[in-house]
């Protein structure tokens, strides 16, 4: 039997490039402190947290988690660390929900983070030589051949790559939270930006961001107290998990089976048929530009081979067919652990229409989607602004 679960509150930090000023402890309480207060909680109003975190690498300290249990408020109660490589915010978000829709706990917290200022990403990223070749630096470097093949697969024009970093960071040039806001920026601009990964240029990459998100999410009986006090919730509709291995014969990295497979879940499991009609917003994990259309089509949103169309025609603009990451995305902010929460946030802030600047009009139902690893791990979610049937 699964019980209802929305979303109560949401929060996050102000992401930037470095944060000198408080510690990892310290910044996820800044974005814990903001989502309880969204939700009109107090930490002792938690049954439960579950922790998200990207591999200890990034920062350099292993199982933060647990010298941290107190900051996170979690002394005294369930604590619970998830790890999927860089969709491991959205599956913190999905460990919360079912432990509501469950019936283990009634007030779950998410918190997940990056610092990555006190380590290197990239390289943390690389696998050693000579285990690869020493081209293949960071995520960039593994990635760019998916994007070429997408390209000569699906004979996308080379601007539209370009055309999803206008959009994003222009959107988050709205997000006051955003670590990039580039209002300025221009598609010729874009083109004359340095090549990094043929044919992944500088500004259709993601930054390298610290920065911590945190969501509550209650049953019903608490989303009850929230709607009592004249605000909206953010009701699970839908979630999925999937996983394949990174490598196997005649595996598609440009259009993985793991992807297709959870997004085929998530609509069976929000009562959607078709998802281009029935979602109103989308936030898609996006940390090279033109992971937009391909996630496109690995989603279900347009046929393969037809989801640069959507971008080139505008659809995934603010008032297009399908809003793509309104907030800006990880284009526009990319605290690597928590990426994939902000994009369940995001997509709850959008139904619950506490978005600001870049609201969605009418925004009813919303997706949150997350990937990571060798675009193996797949994480999303289906909120809607109404309770499920």
């Amino acid at each position: 039997m699964s019980f209802p679960a929305a979303v109560l509150g949401t929060g996050q930090t102000h992401h930037v490039t470095k944060r000198t000023d408080v510690s990892m402890a310290g910044m996820c309480r800044e974005a814990i402190d903001r989502a309880l207060d969204d939700a009109g909680l107090t930490i002792a109003d938690i049954d439960a947290v579950v922790v998200g975190k990207a591999p200890d690498f990034f920062e350099g300290v292993m199982m933060p988690e647990l010298y941290m249990a107190e900051a996170l408020g979690a002394a005294g109660k369930p604590l619970i660390r998830v790890h999927t490589a860089g969709s491991v915010g959205g599956s913190t978000g999905v460990v919360a929900a079912n432990l509501v829709q469950g019936g283990v706990h009634k007030r779950v917290l998410a918190i997940a983070w990056e610092k990555q200022s006190e380590s290197n990403a990239m390289w943390a990223l690389s696998i050693p030589v000579p285990f690869t070749m020493p081209v293949g630096a960071g995520a960039g470097g593994y990635f760019a051949p998916h994007v070429r093949s997408y390209i000569r697969r699906s004979n996308a024009p080379l601007h539209i790559g370009a055309m999803v970093a206008v959009k994003d960071r222009r959107n988050g040039a709205k997000n006051p939270l955003a670590h990039l806001h580039q209002p300025d920026i221009t598609l010729e601009s874009v083109l004359a930006s340095q090549m990094l990964w043929d044919p992944i240029r500088f500004d259709e990459t993601c930054p390298s961001s610290d920065g911590a998100c945190a969501v509550v999410i209650g049953d019903a009986e608490a989303a009850a107290v929230v709607e009592a006090e004249g605000k909206k919730v953010a009701w699970v509709h839908g979630t999925a998990m999937r996983t394949e291995p990174t490598t196997f014969a005649g595996r598609d990295q440009v259009n993985p089976q793991a992807g297709r497979d959870a997004a085929a879940a998530l609509w069976a499991s929000a009562g959607i048929t078709d998802p281009l009609e029935e979602i109103d917003v989308a936030e898609i994990y996006v940390p090279f530009s033109w992971f937009e259309p391909m996630w496109l089509e690995n989603l279900g949103f347009a046929a393969e081979g037809d989801g640069w169309k959507l971008t080139d025609k505008g659809e995934t603009e603010i008032g297009g067919r399908i809003p793509v990451n309104p907030s800006g995305g990880v284009l526009s902010s990319n605290p690597i652990g928590a990426s994939g929460l902000i994009r369940f946030a995001e997509a709850a802030k959008q139904v619950m229409g506490r978005a600001g600047a870049y609201q969605v009009p009418n925004a009813r139902k919303a997706l949150g989607h997350a990937y990571g690893g060798g675009s193996q791990y797949f994480s999303m979610w289906v909120v809607g602004s109404e309770r499920p049937a």
